[in-house]
């Protein structure tokens, strides 16, 4: 039998009206790496609040080393030797590694920070960990998966025994995704217990030994990884059977109209003469590794960046796209991957949010027209069926697949034909990618919109896509039909400038 390290049992939480953890428990063992998964609001980062101390739990127990324990405080949790890794990572960029691994509780020589030390030890304790880099580096000279493990070294200069790791690998290319679990399995073989919280189910399998499944705050189940199936976890993550099938042909009419071509588009070292066409209907899908140019061509095409040569032509007509503002009134919206820096403002309510794009509409002689608000704002939560309490909800409260649907109400309130979706399910969960997905559908085969979705999801882009554009370096590189792709065909016009 493994040792346990961990046990949460009984555990509950009540806020203002909302039962968050009802009887959650979880279990994790020295040496293992335990995978925590469930839909937006399944409770899962309630839980680990209450275990690093940011939360009070409102009953059941915490057993860690095999006492029971209360944590009050992060500091109280760091004590005990239990540290977090936050999905957004916590680092001062300006500062060095070292200084970032010891801040708070710096070496000092007399009143003065003692920086030779810092590094010194900061090396060694990079070292102990198989992490090769220069404590003396600013951190923000790293790359993402480097910083992540900054982050993660500073957690274990706490003598952290157990970590939690909130969808560690969110950010990061498959590369950098392989690096994190080498480095996972280390700390893992030093006897490390690890919980690892993750959208991406097909990665579990690589790095999980069990998996314990949690729905509505509850806890539905746990397994070993090896005796059980992505369709099982996913049908008790929802309670339902879901199963997406690649599409095997274009939905979109041979004759349907162009609504968009963009012909030798510019713009800095990442976009290097992009053409293509976007018809009415159609769900065109950009495929590429990390900085092949993507996102930047749609900043630059939607005037977020601005272009050097290249025309854009909408609905036939020759257009100049200077800034947002220009691309909205010729009707295209820009859904951000970032969609709680660039697509939302989170501190205010969902009413606001809905109609910050087309707010004029609702003004008149300087008089906002609540009325008409609430009742465009009531519409699209029906039509596109967000969920939420209220339209005064604030948004930060919302589940992420929510908050996504928040972003496409806003465009759709603002009518736009023309939606440019970067990343439109990363950080959600099963469900609601599911959600999103026929969101998409209905858009273009219901209300004739026209999608560009730019993904890093492989099944995503076959599940969705009618075309696919392949980018590297800047460049188009291929353009395939959804009847004749194939991932390895998406992979090797993905590198083949490299």
């Amino acid at each position: 039998m493994a040792e346990i390290l961990l046990q949460m049992e009984n555990i509950q939480k009540y806020f203002t009206g909302v039962h968050a953890l009802d009887d959650a428990f979880l279990s994790v063992n020295y040496g293992e790496v335990h995978a925590l998964v469930g839909e937006n609001g399944a409770g899962k980062s309630t839980l680990m609040k209450i275990l690093n101390g940011i939360y009070k739990k409102d009953g059941g127990r915490i057993i860690y080393k095999g006492k029971e324990v209360e944590i009050d405080t992060p500091q109280q949790a760091q004590s005990l030797g239990i540290g977090m890794i936050h999905q957004e990572l916590n680092l001062m960029p300006h500062l060095t590694v070292a200084e970032n691994i010891f801040i708070g509780k710096e070496p000092l020589k007399g009143v003065f920070l003692d920086k030779k030390r810092a590094n010194i030890e900061a090396g060694e304790l990079l070292r102990s960990l198989n992490i090769e880099i220069d404590p003396a580096a600013p951190v923000n000279t790293l790359s993402v998966a480097k910083q992540q493990m900054v982050e993660i070294a500073k957690a274990l200069s706490y003598n952290s025994e157990l970590l939690v790791m909130d969808e560690p690998s969110a950010a990061l290319t498959e590369n950098e995704i392989q690096e994190l679990f080498k480095f996972i399995r280390n700390l893992k073989n030093k006897g490390n217990g690890i919980i690892y919280i993750s959208h991406r189910l097909d990665e579990l399998p690589e790095i999980a030994d069990r998996v314990t499944v949690m729905r509505d705050g509850q806890y539905i189940g746990s397994a070993c990884m090896k005796d059980i199936t992505k369709q099982q976890i996913i049908s008790m993550m929802v309670g339902r059977t879901i199963y997406e099938e690649p599409k095997t042909k274009s939905s979109v009419p041979v004759d349907a109209p162009v609504v968009l071509d963009v012909r030798e588009l510019t713009a800095g070292y990442n976009v290097k003469k992009v053409s293509f066409t976007l018809r009415k209907g159609e769900i065109l899908g950009f495929a590429g590794l990390m900085g092949a140019g993507r996102t930047e061509t749609m900043r630059a095409l939607f005037g977020a960046d601005p272009v050097e040569s290249g025309d854009i032509f909408v609905n036939g007509q020759k257009v100049r796209i200077k800034s947002p503002s220009d691309a909205i009134k010729h009707g295209i919206g820009y859904l951000s991957e970032d969609r709680k820096g660039f697509g939302l403002a989170v501190g205010l309510s969902v009413r606001d949010n809905c109609v910050m794009t087309n707010l004029e509409e609702y003004t008149k002689n300087l008089l906002v027209d609540d009325k008409r608000i609430q009742e465009v704002t009531e519409e699209y939560i029906d039509k596109i069926a967000i969920k939420t309490p209220s339209t005064m909800q604030l948004v930060k409260n919302l589940s992420g697949g929510n908050q996504q649907k928040i972003v496409v109400a806003k465009w759709l309130i603002r009518n736009c034909d023309i939606l440019i979706f970067d990343e439109p399910t990363r950080g959600i969960d099963v469900g609601a990618k599911s959600e999103i997905y026929k969101l998409m559908t209905k858009l273009t085969e219901e209300e004739n919109k026209s999608i560009i979705m730019i993904s890093s999801d492989m099944p995503e882009l076959l599940r969705m896509s009618d075309r696919i554009m392949v980018m590297c370096e800047g460049r188009i590189t291929g353009e395939l039909d959804i009847s004749e792709v194939s991932q390895e065909q998406i992979m090797a016009l993905a590198t083949m400038n490299m």
